[in-house]
């Protein structure tokens, strides 16, 4: 069996800051412990609701921020500590695909000019061949006719072609592996599968392997194979796609699974069970089980006391908590 194209281990994530008169040193664990691994053309989605550090997480793989801890292998190099000169090459094998596309683009940039950029950065200096690639680019995310939208700028289209656009600015240096934070989320409902359905296109015909940044776990079907539930800046469950949206296991995540709406009317008076409360603060999380202060099946004496360890349920499906610890 080949060995994974990203492998993350205990990855860690603090960010330092100052309280109080005196300036006190206090850390935010917006990433604190999170283990996965992501194999070659593979898709997997991290859910969790605002402020879990899915976003954090995403940028500390692709070392945006530089991590406290842990370890990150891509491709067989261990470049969890590599300085930013060095890290040139896993540049162009990795893109980025922000939630916001308009906050993602330079307003002043033609498009042909925002795709050309990165091409001119890493060293591709015949003219003819970066006008290839941008065509190129252009026509995988289904902007065309080409010459239509070449010499337009960002506030010329609508958000779905701005985030067209920014999926044709990740893969025009044809990386291995891309991050889409939120892809949809700032999308009109109407072109949200659209979107989706462009990545698991570009993801099956480009062997593509993609991290799905989402809060909405009905997104993740569409193309994801894997999923990981993240609370409180850890990871708490892990499995297959089909398995966890048929049988999810940790209180968490059927609480995630509740909130989603429901388009039959006949539900309409059916009362779902949410977990009363907010998430806890990144600088001090809860003893025990992060979760433990809104849990439904809350234990006094064990979830408050030892944080639960990561047990495999059933094949390929781990879940961090003591119901089943």
């Amino acid at each position: 069996m080949s060995s994974p194209l990203l492998l993350i281990e205990d990855l860690k994530k603090y960010f330092e800051i100052r309280r109080g008169f005196f300036g006190r040193k206090g850390y935010i664990r917006a990433v604190d412990g999170v283990s996965l691994t992501l194999n070659r053309g593979e898709a997997i989605s991290i859910v969790g609701e605002s402020g879990c550090g899915k976003t954090t997480l995403g940028k500390t793989i692709l070392r945006l921020y530089e991590p406290t801890d842990g370890k990150i292998i891509f491709d067989g190099k261990d470049i969890t500590h590599s300085d930013w000169k060095s890290l040139k090459w896993y540049r162009r094998e990795t893109g980025l695909v922000q939630q916001d596309p308009f906050g993602a683009l330079p307003p002043f940039m033609t498009i042909k000019r925002i795709l050309e950029e990165p091409l001119i950065i890493h060293g591709i200096k015949d003219k003819r061949e970066r006008e290839k690639r941008v065509n190129d680019a252009l026509e995988r995310v289904k902007l065309t006719p080409v010459e239509d939208f070449i010499g337009k700028y960002p506030h010329m289209l609508s958000g779905g072609q701005q985030q067209r656009l920014v999926i044709a600015r990740s893969i025009i240096l044809e990386p291995k592996f891309i991050v889409a934070d939120e892809p949809v989320s700032m999308l009109d409902a109407s072109v949200r599968i659209e979107i989706l359905k462009l990545l698991q296109e570009l993801q099956g015909k480009y062997d593509l392997s993609i991290i799905y940044i989402t809060h909405d776990l009905s997104t993740t079907k569409y193309f994801s194979e894997k999923i990981y539930i993240m609370y409180a800046a850890q990871i708490i469950e892990r499995a297959e796609t089909r398995d966890l949206l048929a049988n999810p296991m940790h209180p968490y995540t059927r609480a995630l699974l509740n909130v989603i709406p429901d388009p039959d009317p006949s539900n309409r008076f059916i009362i779902k069970e949410v977990p009363a409360g907010e998430p806890p603060n990144l600088m001090n999380p809860p003893a025990g089980c992060r979760f433990n202060p809104r849990c439904p099946n809350f234990m006094k004496g064990i979830c408050d006391i030892k944080e639960p360890p990561m047990v495999e349920v059933s094949r390929n499906h781990q879940v961090k908590c003591w119901l089943y610890g």
